[in-house]
């Protein structure tokens, strides 16, 4: 009984850590979002690359972490990636100290000097270290589940904090640094960058010792006979992971141009207002799914939210721009102020949305779960192959960066609103899985 309760102890002492890691992973990436706004000062074009080179990682990282976790471990993997994290935020602070007036090369805009370099540089060393955590997180939290619905309830557990740290990363910032102005350096955000090393290394002290079961380590020197591409519901849960991160991306960013078009005052931060809304909502989704994942299946759950994010998107389309809903708010109050309100003397401040933009922002209740659903789903029944999945699965972010580019591009041809068609085909996607592609047809390649 002593022995039961010391390893019932342990067990819940790393599903902490790994929901402690899951919030970590959303830290460190959502600090690009002010950073990004620094650089668009001085570079236009560099405002997103902090976010291109952190994504762009997960293709060169996704399937060695994979490899890692097979030959060394969770533990040694996650310890690996926290201190590659802390070089990766030290890189980013010195490009706050040095290089401004070193010229590297010249563009039309004019010259590129070596501090954004350094910068990108951290950022893209950053992006391994996400990469290696998603790869530990997402399976651990699923074997320390036992798989099934404790395995995917474990996951949206995790996934809740990630969301409540990515919301709360840029608040964070605006306390320590406030308003980004053309006069805001890296300097500035040196605090944010502290903190981060600060967490990173105590994070490495309480996993080096924290006790972390380690199912299906390869030993030395042993081949396996096959590999998760032997199993088609992997495979086609990898698809599913490449779409779904187009989805989660692609679905705010047209949101957030739609609104930004439209004629009336403050009408680019209404639409980063209604973006906010479609990310709280999938942290509301995963934090309710966190405690019905226990008692409803996963393939339930994904059938159902991916049939209503399909209706909500084709209710969006169709629905006439001239159904409106009215917002008002008061001139003075802090609302207005944070999305830069007018009220004209007026004390009101009134703007009219069409209704589609809320159809399409409650979207985000449904995409809250599709991740650790899609995961859940591709790796029942994998046993030892299920750390080079992952692997293969973080690869797959890249899906963030491709689809919303073919997205954008259907945007400028047809319309935002005609470009959420791309997004009713990648969640029809998503529903052909869990309806059917979800199966498992090859329970007879041994797995032990």
């Amino acid at each position: 009984m002593e022995q039961n309760n010391g390893n019932n102890n342990g067990r819940v002492i790393a599903i902490i850590t790994m929901c402690f890691i899951f919030a970590m992973i959303s830290f460190v990436t959502n600090m690009g979002a002010p950073f990004g706004n620094i650089w668009g000062f001085k570079y236009s074009w560099a405002a997103m690359m902090g976010n291109f080179m952190n994504f762009a990682a997960y293709l060169f990282m996704g399937i060695p972490a994979g490899k890692m976790i097979e030959n060394k471990g969770y533990k040694k993997t996650a310890l690996i990636a926290l201190a590659v994290g802390t070089i990766g935020l030290m890189i980013q602070y010195l490009s706050s100290i040095f290089g401004d007036d070193i010229p590297v090369f010249t563009l039309s805009s004019g010259a590129v000097c070596l501090n954004l370099i350094i910068y990108l540089l951290g950022a893209f060393i950053c992006g391994f270290c996400v990469c290696m955590l998603n790869t530990v997180v997402n399976p651990m939290l699923n074997l320390l589940g036992g798989g099934g619905n404790r395995g995917n309830q474990l996951i949206q557990i995790g996934g809740t904090l990630n969301s409540l740290s990515g919301t709360l990363t840029p608040l964070l910032a605006g306390v320590l640094v406030g308003t980004v102005t053309a006069n805001t350096s890296m300097s500035d955000v040196a605090p944010l960058l502290f903190i981060g090393m600060a967490v990173f290394i105590a994070a490495f002290f309480i996993i080096w010792f924290v006790a972390i079961p380690e199912p299906n380590i390869k030993k030395e020197n042993v081949q396996y006979d096959h590999s998760p591409w032997s199993f088609r519901h992997c495979v086609l849960g990898v698809i599913g992971i490449f779409f779904y991160v187009g989805v989660e991306i692609g679905i705010p960013a047209q949101l957030i141009f739609y609104i930004s078009s439209m004629d009336f005052t403050g009408a680019a931060s209404v639409g980063g207002a209604f973006a906010a809304v479609y990310w709280l909502l999938m942290m509301c989704g995963r934090f309710l799914s966190s405690f019905i994942s226990g008692a409803v299946s996963t393939k339930t759950q994904m059938t159902v939210v991916s049939t209503v994010a399909i209706l909500l998107l084709l209710t969006a389309i169709f629905l006439p721009e001239a159904n409106t809903l009215n917002f008002s708010l008061a001139g003075d109050s802090e609302i207005a102020s944070l999305l830069k309100l007018d009220d004209h003397g007026t004390g009101v401040v009134a703007f009219t949305i069409p209704t589609k933009c809320v159809l399409i922002a409650i979207c985000g209740l449904c995409t809250s779960i599709m991740w650790g659903g899609i995961f859940n789903l591709a790796v029942e029944g994998l046993g030892k192959y299920t750390a080079q999945a992952s692997g293969i699965f973080m690869m797959m972010v890249v899906g963030g960066g491709v689809m919303p580019l073919i997205q954008d591009a259907v945007a400028k041809a047809a319309g935002p609103i005609a470009s959420y068609w791309v997004i009713i085909a990648m969640i029809a996607y998503i529903l052909f899985y869990a309806l059917a592609g979800c199966k498992n047809v090859n329970k007879d390649i041994p797995v032990e």
